[in-house]
């Protein structure tokens, strides 16, 4: 196992991740990122709980990135690790690889190039995994230093951690069995035993709907998929990466029509921070001009989801 990773006791779905092993696959001064592409969403609808103007709620708006280090960044570097929260359970994003115990995925090679340029050595990066519902704890009670983990921003998450600028858009979907009749979303959902992650924008999705027969909730995304590989739900709302991997691994569900939710996800970390948050701007800048981001997305996703890169790539607002 490499050093600097650290293991925790994955929820239900270990026994899947090691069914599912064979089919893992082996703007600032300074690399600016291009700005959006016409087809990302104009805007990210807000859910019914979440009450603020649209002024004061801005989720593409971040610091300016930096290349300098600041009092927070080097406070990391003093201490000699920097500690990023990430999945473990989540294919082709951040999931343990049975065969090599190694943790991988799209959000795995950001965690590791936002480590990598912060801190000089690999080896100074600790990948700590990290529940859905304990991300925004982890962050504020100081177990990590910042979230590399699909988080979706909202503005009831950003008036209790920072974000940098979004590196992917997303939109909610659901998930059921193949033998399923469900044609569509409202289909999927009405009446139905709908299953979503603790602390997830899923979640907030299927309540807001308020036509479900029952809501469960787990700890992590995944063990949705074992909830209805065991018959216990009906459907799992979680966003169409997500599922795009959640249908790759397992070939008796499928995604079905229609999106719930345009929205974007971003790298958490403390308000108090913003330097911090500057210089992951300037990685995320770099990352995207130097074609890592774009690869990463070939190598990792590309295979299951609806569109090319250019579809979900934010750019700069």
């Amino acid at each position: 196992m490499r050093k600097g990773t650290v293991r925790t006791r994955p929820a239900a779905a270990a026994a899947l991740l090691a069914a599912g092993a064979a089919v893992l696959a082996g703007g600032g001064p300074v690399g600016a990122a291009p700005a959006g592409p016409a087809t990302a969403p104009a805007a990210v609808q807000r859910t019914q709980g979440e009450q603020q103007d649209q002024a004061d709620c801005d989720v593409y708006k971040s610091v300016p990135p930096s290349t300098e280090d600041g009092p927070a960044v080097k406070a990391v570097k003093a201490k000699r690790s920097l500690v990023i929260g990430v999945d473990q359970n989540s294919f082709r994003w951040g999931a343990r690889n049975p065969n090599t115990g190694q943790i991988e995925g799209f959000d795995i090679d950001l965690a590791r190039a936002i480590g990598a340029a912060l801190m000089g050595d690999p080896e100074k990066v600790v990948l700590k995994p990290v529940a859905t519902a304990d991300r925004v704890d982890a962050i504020k009670k100081g177990r990590v230093d910042l979230i590399v983990r699909t988080m979706t921003i909202n503005c009831k998450r950003m008036e209790d951690v920072a974000f940098s600028k979004p590196y992917f858009n997303i939109s909610q979907r659901v998930l059921v069995p193949k033998s399923s009749p469900a044609k569509d979303v409202d289909e999927a959902i009405r009446g139905k035993r709908v299953c979503a992650a603790d602390g997830s924008t899923a979640l907030n999705v299927v309540k807001d709907k308020k036509t479900a027969g029952q809501v469960v909730t787990v700890e992590n995304q995944l063990d949705c998929l074992v909830q209805m590989q065991l018959g216990k739900v009906d459907a799992t709302v979680t966003d169409n990466g997500l599922a795009a991997g959640q249908a790759a691994q397992d070939q008796t569900v499928r995604i079905v029509d229609g999106e719930a939710q345009p929205e974007v996800i971003g790298v958490a970390m403390l308000k108090e921070s913003p330097d911090l948050t500057a210089r992951v701007n300037q990685v995320l800048a770099d990352y995207y001009a130097r074609g890592d981001w774009a690869r990463s997305y070939e190598h990792w996703l590309k295979p299951y989801m609806l569109n090319e890169a250019d579809r979900y790539w934010p750019g700069t607002r």
